[in-house]
């Protein structure tokens, strides 16, 4: 799944390469698909993929701290060029640093980081995985916000409860800003802040789904740790008893000879 994602960037940004020195509706619109898909990648591998690999692969702990770093610099960059002109001289430049960075990250990510948590995660484990990521990925910020944490339990919450902000304002506009401002305010607490409002207004809907969120995001990573744990161990004991039968029949096989 995160190799596809990989792909699909890779293919914007060839487009972009692409595209006329004065393109710039295409460049426009390809630059904001770039800004949703990257965030919505970002946000789930920094929700689940970083922090239960972290968990269950030793070797992989310095190359997922080095990714949340990249993360950090391509989401100021994606939130710069949110509002910028595509027409300002900087836009192409900084477009440009943008893919350079990213692919630097996915080269590494899938040379070094994948290889690893492959080699000491069965097939069942990675499913585990990648099932929860899939979940996540409904709920996954489609803009950069870089200023949330990116490591849990803050993130989990704080990731979901801005994608429901992006989404809200994607379909309704200006028309929730109410109900922005009750997200803002969980968000704000899960991050450690003193909320900006006492009593919080706005659409009930959003402030009811900000709410079932927080609950359930301090234990959604611990619980998929302990799932691909359990499923690490089942796979483990299968090649350990695959390995013990082996040794015997060899064993029985040279005393018959």
């Amino acid at each position: 799944m995160l190799r596809d994602d990989h792909r699909s960037v890779e293919t914007l940004f060839k487009r972009f390469e692409d595209a006329g020195p004065r393109a710039f509706v295409e460049k426009r619109k390809l630059v904001d698909r770039m800004i949703e898909e990257l965030s919505v990648h970002a946000a789930i591998e920094e929700q689940l993929f970083y922090p239960v690999t972290r968990a269950t692969v030793p070797a992989v702990e310095q190359v997922a701290l080095e990714s949340l770093e990249e993360h950090h610099v391509v989401k100021w960059v994606l939130s710069e060029l949110e509002g910028m002109d595509p027409e300002d001289e900087r836009f192409g430049a900084k477009v440009t640093v943008l893919i350079e960075n990213v692919r630097h990250h996915v080269r590494e990510e899938e040379s070094e980081y994948f290889r690893e948590v492959r080699s000491e995660l069965g097939g069942k484990a990675l499913n585990e995985l990648g099932d929860a990521m899939e979940k996540a990925r409904e709920t996954a910020p489609t803009r950069p916000h870089p200023r949330l944490s990116d490591t849990p339990p803050g993130n989990v919450f704080g990731g979901a409860a801005a994608g429901v902000i992006d989404r809200v304002v994607g379909t309704l506009s200006g028309v929730v800003q109410g109900g922005l401002a009750a997200v803002q305010d969980l968000v704000d607490r899960v991050q450690g802040r003193q909320p900006r409002r006492s009593s919080p207004t706005g659409p009930r809907l959003t402030r009811r789904t900000a709410s079932s969120l927080r609950g359930d995001a301090d234990d959604l990573v611990e619980r998929v740790i302990a799932s691909v744990r359990e499923a690490k161990a089942s796979a483990q004991q299968v090649a350990s008893d695959a390995r013990t039968g082996a040794a015997r029949t060899a064993k029985a096989a040279k005393g018959g000879g």
